[in-house]
């Protein structure tokens, strides 16, 4: 008797809900043949078989709630390899007829591990056409998922002879994107059935109206959807075969919840445009990671109580300190001085006196953080990322304007990966290479606290009883007021102040 159990189901996630069993007790599986599927509140996990067999008893009941390495069924051996050969079987048959009429194996390209929470991707361009010759790890195709852009290489050489997802689908995680062949050409018969099987992963099938009327959804989403009083066609499922999840629901809850001015692009009607007017226009659909931007950006808004303070600072010292020695850093260092690693500096030494800017929320908790993962807002042609320096308060100047500039370098060629933009604690944010006089920024949720930079411009300022033109910058501290109080705030702003204003502060911890 080999036992069935919940697998790991990721960081954090402790419990799962059975939403579908896929086989009853007395059916035969084979080794690797999926049972059930399970819903986390980030993830569908589908639980395949560890061994062949008969599923002889199903413990864990649709809509049951399980914990990790809690067991679902058992199933009991048989005693021939006939259900074991099950799958392999059709995959010599499926080769071997590829290699008789077209001369060569064929290999699926799927879709790559796109990151942690991130479950689908939209394949924005194809580098290849059906027909064309490819080489091992040459690119392929280039996905577009909520944060970074994937680019595809070729599992192996050949043909490219199917492209199954085509540009503008949106694919889920390790779904089949293309097919090569090793020889010259591709039979019929796997490409026929290549297409219903990867349907699953791509559109939901049509049937009679949609994956409402034709898939039974888990109970875990039917319950969702008759406590949100959600119908099911406001619900797009994700889940196998176009399956709702508990998490589509509650993806629908929060879209219908959505604030009139955040959801009248999407669902409410334009306004009457001219004619001659419509004519001019151009329509671009938002990318995924613009769109994520704008909700990540509305839902801080929604969530925090975001309160911005305002102080400037004089830059003089800063500037005369650069002016000396950006010539002996960079040739020690290989990279040039910059105001960047000042600020940075300067934020995480602020950052150890009023530590609940550099903290955040979780329910009723306070989370406070021991170090400091900076992000450093970046634009580029895609739109802003922020990547993340980790452990900046331990990091030399030298370090930091490295890392920046590697980073910076990495988001405008989009190739951040998505570990280099998650987990910081605290964000800058520089529009003054903009031109920005004066802004106040959004915070970067979970975050408590962003920094931001504007333009260095020469003012009229009263030193001393004299007036003096000094180059002036002014700073913002939007921070989130649930956590952090005014005086934390203020405090905050003039003590980067009074480091950048007289930087020898920063090497003697004052």
């Amino acid at each position: 008797m080999t036992e069935v159990r919940v697998p790991t189901l990721g960081e954090s996630v402790t419990e799962a809900t059975v939403a579908t069993w896929f086989k009853k007790p007395g059916d035969s599986v084979a080794v690797d043949e999926m049972l059930c599927e399970l819903e986390t509140d980030k993830v569908t996990v589908e639980v395949p078989s560890p061994a062949a067999g008969t599923l002889s008893d199903i413990v864990a009941k649709e809509g049951d709630t399980v914990g990790v390495d809690a067991l679902l069924a058992n199933i009991a051996e048989s005693g021939n390899a006939g259900p074991e050969e099950t799958k392999p079987r059709a995959k010599e048959a499926e080769t071997s007829s590829g290699s008789a009429s077209g001369g060569g194996d064929s290999v699926d390209v799927m879709v790559p591990t796109l990151g942690e929470s991130v479950t689908e991707a939209t394949v924005s361009t194809w580098f290849k056409k059906v027909g064309d010759s490819v080489t091992q790890d040459e690119m392929l195709c280039e996905l577009e998922t909520d944060k970074v852009s994937v680019e595809v290489p070729a599992p192996a050489s050949g043909t490219l002879t199917e492209i199954v997802a085509q540009e503008g689908d949106t694919v889920e995680a390790n779904a089949k994107l293309a097919v090569i062949a090793s020889g010259e050409g591709v039979s019929a018969a796997p490409k026929a059935e290549a297409e219903p099987k990867d349907t699953q992963y791509s559109t939901p099938p049509a049937g009679n109206g949609g994956p409402g009327k034709d898939i039974k959804d888990g109970p875990a989403a039917e319950k969702a959807m008759a406590e949100a009083n959600v119908s099911r066609d406001q619900v797009k499922g994700t889940g196998k075969d176009g399956r709702a999840t508990k998490a589509d629901v509650a993806a629908a809850v929060a879209a219908a919840n959505a604030s009139p001015a955040a959801s009248a692009p999407a669902s409410a009607p334009r306004a009457p445009v001219a004619a001659e007017d419509e004519a001019r226009e151009e329509r671009v659909k938002m990318t995924r990671l613009r769109q994520t931007i704008a909700r990540r950006l509305k839902d801080a808004q929604n969530t925090a109580a975001i309160l911005t303070t305002y102080n400037e600072v004089d830059m003089t010292e800063v500037m005369a300190l650069r002016s000396e020695y950006k010539d002996l850093f960079e040739k020690k260092h290989g990279v040039r001085l910059g105001f960047m690693s000042f600020f940075t500096k300067a934020c995480c030494h602020a950052l150890k006196e009023v530590p609940e800017v550099n903290a955040e929320i979780d329910g009723t908790d306070i989370v406070y953080k021991n170090f400091v993962h900076m992000g450093i807002a970046a634009g580029t042609p895609q739109g802003l990322v922020v990547p993340v320096i980790r452990d900046a308060d331990s990091m030399s100047f030298a370090e930091i304007e490295k890392a920046i500039n590697e980073k910076g370098k990495r988001a405008r060629d989009g190739k951040l990966s998505m570990a280099e933009m998650q987990g910081g604690t605290f964000t800058i944010s520089n529009g003054g290479v903009y031109g920005s006089l004066m802004s106040s920024p959004i915070l970067n949720p979970p975050q408590s606290g962003i920094l931001g930079m504007h333009k260095i411009q020469d003012r009229p300022m009263v030193i001393n009883g004299e007036i003096k033109i000094r180059p002036m910058m002014y700073l913002a501290l939007s921070y989130d007021h649930r956590i952090v109080d005014g005086k934390g705030a203020v405090t905050f702003l003039v003590r980067v102040k009074e480091a950048l204003e007289d930087p020898r502060r920063l090497l003697m911890d004052l």
